[in-house]
């Protein structure tokens, strides 16, 4: 590969394959067989455990705990070297989270404190003891083990698992560290209105970003192609300053390993497109895991079923993720995962082929809330973000093609290729991010906004009217009202949004929380729908309407040469993705075609669910389209794949285009028959298993 050992290694590492060890592997897993899983899966890279917790080769490190069962071998050593000898790029892995007690006793000051005062013993395995992310564990100790690794291992870089903390450390280096940043003690509690939370937050992303930089430092003293690579969350990556995530890590690795709970199959490739919402030339890849994930019983050493792996490992790479399997445990009782993960690291590779040098395009962006997210700890950020879950799967049901922009990108170069811009609850939103979105509309673009979206500020601190009130053509009227029952909303006038619902119906469910509000000044403002007074859910004799419907619920407004703007100051998102309403699904699908104010520039038609990308690039057009047709589409492992028949892909003709041939990437075949008209491109496909990409090449 000619892309060996050199600074651009990263661009070509795209299927990898990780083999965490674990303590008793060495001596009782086969090299060989891992090798040869390597080659047989299509893997072009390795990530393969060395260090940190436990060291699987013979390290000089102080206090750098031996696998007990080492002897005088070096299972990471021989991994690298099989993984070198077949060509593959190849990362080393080290944890820092933990250490055993004889590293405690040692250094106690390196021990993570809770807010008892009390030492913290490991949360899943009490021999062992959490260590202190921010302090002299990070920032003087690990250093010696990444540059043992780099200066005798033939790596391209360092990959660190959880090696950012877990919360508010109150040992004695954080809190001298932390009052000489905020003169303050640490905070006690989450509180994203607290300005000692927030001052935290702002000391936490400056310590670790200090790291990153010291570490990536490290590891290109010894070896100056490579890198140091902190495993990030999609969420775990808002935390970071974008230039030092793009001068330090030429890979984002997103470790969102499976479907756990209540949880569709298109969260995969959600987080390709947030990623690309703020980085959009960065190679990103989707951790998959092999087995089973739930956070509650933590199956470490299981396998799923290949439909699911397949369906989840497709979905990154339909959204241009790349891709990476982990696999627990040297030893293989169970080799069920071999086969899915080879039949998705061949579909990876045919389409990396067939979309090479193109980029995603679609017309519509939903504005990722990293402002709001931020003051939000991570385990807690799920519930934050049920609006935006709710918008994402009514687009999905829409069909409609969509991309992420994060609220830190809102810059004009960026959000010139958007005409729709989505706002399920962006709630904090600074004054300068408010007139982009603001500029946008003035230059003819579209927004869909929902929830409490711009009634906070950058620092989480309420506002008194929403910062987009000119935008929204409205104002605020009242506090936002929450735990609201039997709600409803009720047509007014004749909007086309008002056509959401059927003839015979005036009627539908409204949410559980709303901001009261009046329309502002101006001309150019329609209320399509608005709340019913609230009323009693029992006794049953007391269940009807005490009022007429008044107080606006969904607010239209069209300018002249402005874009349309569709206010919805109530949580219609995360209401959607609790109960499913069909009501609510077409509600948000209708605002936003009313938005774009045009027939799409990609148009699929046919009896399915499917979740849709568009790449273009070199005089081409990819629409891919994954089958999510599925009664475990939802809530997984998916047992079995639902093929769906007949679909209609119908493309606009990029400007001076007047004609196009077109092939089926997945299922191969002769050419498509294309149908030219109305400056269109169009062809039928006889149906899809899992995914199919139809490629469009221009002329």
């Amino acid at each position: 590969m000619a892309s060996l050992r050199t600074p651009d290694w990263h661009r070509s590492a795209t299927r990898w394959s990780q083999i965490t060890l674990v303590e008793d592997d060495p001596g009782s897993f086969d090299v060989d067989r891992w090798i040869g899983i390597f080659r047989e899966t299509g893997s072009n890279a390795a990530c393969i455990s060395a260090g940190g917790y436990v060291a699987y080769y013979p390290t000089e490190i102080p206090h750098h705990y031996r696998s007990r069962h080492l002897g005088g071998t070096d299972p990471f050593g021989a991994l690298v070297d099989g993984a070198r000898a077949h060509g593959l790029h190849v990362m080393a892995r080290i944890d820092p989270h933990a250490f055993h007690d004889d590293v405690a006793q040692a250094h106690p000051e390196w021990v993570s404190v809770g807010r008892d005062g009390a030492p913290r013993r490991h949360w899943a395995y009490p021999d062992a003891w959490v260590s202190c992310a921010y302090g002299p564990h990070s920032h003087g100790y690990i250093p010696l083990i990444v540059r043992e690794i780099a200066r005798n291992y033939d790596i391209d870089a360092i990959f660190a698992n959880r090696w950012q903390g877990h919360g508010v450390c109150y040992c004695a280096s954080c809190r001298a560290s932390f009052r000489d940043y905020a003169d303050a003690g640490l905070p006690m509690d989450e509180n994203p209105s607290d300005p000692v939370w927030r001052a935290w937050s702002a000391w936490r992303r400056r310590v670790l970003s200090n790291l990153v930089v010291e570490l990536d430092a490290v590891v290109k003293e010894e070896r100056p192609h490579a890198s140091f690579i902190p495993n990030m969350g999609g969420s775990s990556i808002m935390e970071f300053d974008t230039d030092l995530i793009n001068q330090q890590c030429p890979i984002l690795a997103i470790d969102d390993q499976g479907r756990r709970g209540v949880n569709a199959i298109w969260r995969a490739g959600r987080n390709g497109k947030q990623v690309r919402g703020t980085f959009p030339d960065r190679n990103v890849i989707l951790i998959t895991s092999v087995g089973v994930e739930d956070r509650r019983y933590r199956w470490k050493d299981s396998v799923t079923t290949a439909p699911e792996l397949r369906a989840w490992m497709g979905s990154g790479t339909l959204h241009g993720l790349s891709a990476w399997y982990t696999k627990f445990n040297g030893k293989i009782p169970d080799d069920r995962w071999i086969a899915p993960v080879r039949d998705g690291f061949a579909l990876h590779e045919r389409l990396e082929a067939a979309r090479a040098s193109m980029v995603s395009a679609t017309e519509i962006a939903i504005v990722e809330a990293s402002t709001t997210l931020n003051h939000i700890a991570w385990e807690n950020r799920d519930a934050a973000e049920t609006c935006d879950f709710g918008f994402y799967h009514a687009l999905v049901e829409a069909k409609l093609p969509f991309d992420y922009i994060s609220d830190r990108m809102l810059t004009p170069e960026r959000l010139a290729g958007y005409r729709v811009l989505v706002m399920p609850d962006v709630r904090c939103l600074s004054d300068a991010q408010c007139a982009a979105i603001d500029a946008f509309v003035r230059n003819g673009g579209s927004v869909v906004a929902a929830g409490q979206t711009a009634l906070y500020d950058e620092n989480g601190e309420r506002r008194a009217n929403f910062g987009l009130a000119d935008t929204f053509g409205t104002d605020v009227a009242g506090p936002t009202e929450t735990g609201l029952k039997n709600t409803y909303l009720e047509t007014a006038g004749r909007h086309a949004l008002a056509a959401t619902l059927p003839e015979g119906a005036e009627r539908m469910i409204g949410g559980s929380e709303r901001t009261p509000v009046s329309l502002g000044a101006g001309d150019g403002v329609e209320v399509p729908f608005c709340h019913l007074p609230a009323f009693p859910d029992l006794p049953m004799e007391e269940v009807y309407p005490r009022g007429p419907a008044t107080e606006p619920a969904v607010i239209a407004t069209e300018r002249p040469g402005c874009g349309r703007v569709v206010h919805i100051p109530w949580n219609l998102g995360s209401i959607f993705w609790d109960i499913l309403a069909q009501d609510h699904q077409q509600l948000i699908e209708t605002c936003v075609r009313w938005a774009l104010g045009k027939t799409p520039d990609v148009v699929v038609e046919g009896r399915s669910l499917v979740d849709l990308s568009v790449f273009e690039g070199d005089g081409a057009t990819a629409v891919g389209l994954q089958n999510l047709t599925n009664p475990m589409m939802l809530k997984g492992p998916i047992r079995d794949v639902y093929p769906v028949g007949r679909h209609r892909i119908s493309v606009a003709l990029p400007e001076g285009r007047t004609g196009a041939t077109a092939r089926a990437v997945i299922d191969g075949g002769p050419e498509l028959a294309v149908t030219l008209g109305h400056g269109r491109a169009e062809v039928e496909i006889e149906g899809i298993a899992e995914m199919e990409v139809v490629r469009f090449d221009w002329r």
